[in-house]
């Protein structure tokens, strides 16, 4: 095996020759308490980082094997030691004079959530980081020396600092693994708890800004406090930091939940929440203990989106010009189109838990008061509002509802509960919302003309996902943070919003791919494909997304995308072509 000084030597041998040269250190080096693998090196500069391994044995790593008992907390060790590495990457790197990328050292760690990930693997046998690097240069001209120093002098102290348990933060590391373990034993309670979700008190729900998923700082933050109505509390699987054995806060029963209050009072704030916290949060987020049913999905209008015989006649019938709605197409959906399509969609996968906002809702599919029916008759109105639908779909369904709705008095008549945000604090007001409904009929006729349908899983064309493009075999890529180029086609994902991490986007992408290659036929179900994904997955990782995967190499950057968020990419493929029924 190659050491340390063989990879010196080769840096120095190829100093100041053509870029293409740094090829001759693929391969893998033995250091005193680490080994490094090389799998991937750049083309040039400006090319995606090349890839490397970080790897350490456990006998000299000594991370205590009952931190990463079961699968969850093997999830959650591997999230905290990929922050540590990011934080190593940060105190000991240098920055280097040279073009492109050169002397960049990245690894994918994450955001608020936590997430599985590519980016540290642990076995019974040693701890791995897959690292990205940016091999100097001068133009397109090797610095080897500058090299030496980022390979041979930064690395080991990144290795020393993040993969090695004497000098890892051992307290926040167990804390860490200690808070995931819980969150996700709060979740599996939900169901026998007959719970929607869960927002203990004291959680700080505000962000710091508009392009900031950290908590809100500052002398006038107002902790979340439940009403008393609503308050629930779990007995935790791990202790908190101060003792407690227990947890409090508001739970939302299944059913339908109408989120009111005044403008600037916490309405969207808190379902932004719900709708973040279908994933584990890191301690310290101020939503670590805002627990969502793992099944919810975030439903929003979407003009222009493209729609593949979805059966939205429960919410659209009778268009013009005899267009059927049973097995409805478009390539350029209105807001009412798109919103009936995206909560079809969502059924059809297996979503029990439906999360709304009026904001971003289109009005006339919500919604259409007494009024507006005496001017516009029903025979003249393609659509049936989801007001006539949400107590149906909780009733002969089994799918529950949280609304935020500050503008229609017209849900009151079919909400199970009614919470007021005054001031960022929820307040219980359901008896005082059946007295007003009481005292001021809505005088709004339901315009439901049929039963909701049996939600029947539609199958793709296998054909429809062709990933090549020109003379490549296989183009898959991001195109900024929320549009995947596959293939010949680009698919927008910017209203798919619990999709979180750009690490996530690409497996989506990639999962869709594997999923052409190994599990679709023309028989196959979309809700069939996503589920054995999800199978997939949960059994052997991430690392096969990589489409030229080969084991002990590095496989790129993904993150576990749910089904729901999988499936929704699908449904945005303008190529995607659905079998007849």
């Amino acid at each position: 095996m190659l050491d340390e000084h063989n990879l010196k030597q080769t840096l120095t041998q190829i100093d100041r020759r053509g870029y293409k040269a740094y090829k001759q250190i693929q391969g893998q080096y033995s250091f005193p308490e680490f080994d490094l693998f090389i799998d991937h090196v750049q083309g040039d500069p400006f090319a995606q980082p090349s890839k490397i391994r970080l790897r350490v044995q456990h006998k000299i790593s000594e991370i205590p094997n009952d931190i990463w008992t079961n699968s969850l907390r093997q999830i959650a060790l591997e999230d905290f030691v990929a922050r540590a590495v990011r934080d190593a990457v940060k105190k000991n790197v240098t920055p280097k004079h040279g073009t492109g990328k050169s002397g960049l050292i990245y690894i994918d760690a994450g955001g608020q959530e936590v997430l599985e990930r590519t980016a540290i693997v642990i076995t019974k046998d040693w701890i791995e980081a897959r690292v990205q690097v940016g091999l100097p240069a001068a133009g397109r001209t090797i610095l080897g020396q500058e090299a030496i120093i980022m390979l041979c002098d930064e690395i080991p102290k990144i290795v020393n600092q993040s993969l090695k348990w004497e000098n890892l933060d051992q307290t926040a590391c167990n804390q860490f693994v200690e808070c995931i373990e819980n969150q996700e034993s709060i979740r599996l309670q939900l169901r026998e708890n007959n719970l929607a979700a869960f927002m203990a008190n004291g959680s700080i729900l505000p962000r710091a800004s508009g392009i900031s998923d950290k908590p809100l700082c500052g002398g006038n933050i107002v902790e979340f406090q439940s009403p008393v109505s609503l308050e629930t509390s779990f007995e935790l699987t791990n202790p908190l930091p101060d003792g407690q054995t227990h947890i409090s806060g508001m739970g939302i029963p299944n059913g339908v939940t109408l989120i009111v209050g005044g403008g600037y009072h916490g309405k969207s704030t808190l379902l932004k929440a719900l709708e973040r916290c279908v994933y584990p949060h890191i301690p310290e987020d101020g939503r670590e203990y805002v627990i969502t049913n793992p099944n919810a999905v975030k439903i929003r209008s979407e003009d222009g989106r493209q729609i593949e015989k979805v059966n939205i006649d429960p919410f659209i019938t009778n268009l013009p010009q005899g267009i059927s709605t049973e097995s409805f197409c478009s390539e350029d959906a209105s807001g009412s189109t798109s919103q009936a399509a995206n909560i079809m969609e969502a059924l059809e996968v297996d979503c029990n838990l439906l999360l709304l906002d009026e904001d971003t809702s289109a009005t006339n599919f919500m919604v259409r008061d007494a009024r507006m029916q005496k001017l516009v008759h029903k025979d003249q109105e393609p659509i049936t509002p989801f007001v006539d639908r949400v107590r149906e779909l909780q009733e002969e369904k089994g799918v529950s509802t949280i609304l935020v709705m500050g503008g229609s008095g017209d849900y009151f008549d079919v909400a199970d509960r009614v919470i007021k945000m005054q001031d960022y604090l929820p307040y219980d007001v359901t008896k005082e919302t059946l007295t007003i409904a009481q005292d001021h009929p809505t005088q709004r006729q339901i315009e439901r003309l049929k039963s909701m349908p049996v939600i029947l899983s539609r199958v793709p064309k296998a054909s429809s996902f062709d990933v090549s493009r020109g003379r490549k075999k296989v183009k898959i890529d991001l195109q900024g943070q929320d549009k995947i180029v596959f293939g010949t086609q680009t698919i927008d994902l910017r209203f798919v919003d619990q999709l979180v991490d750009t690490s996530q986007n690409r497996a989506v992408a990639h999962a869709i791919y594997f999923a052409a290659q190994t599990m679709m036929r023309d028989q196959v179900s979309l809700k069939e494909i996503v589920d054995a994904l999800d199978d997939y997955f949960n059994k052997n990782g991430l690392d096969a997304l990589d489409p030229f995967y080969k084991k002990e190499k590095h496989p790129g950057n993904f993150s576990k995308p749910r089904k729901f968020e999988i499936a929704a990419a699908i449904n945005r493929m303008r190529s995607l072509k659905i079998l007849n029924n």
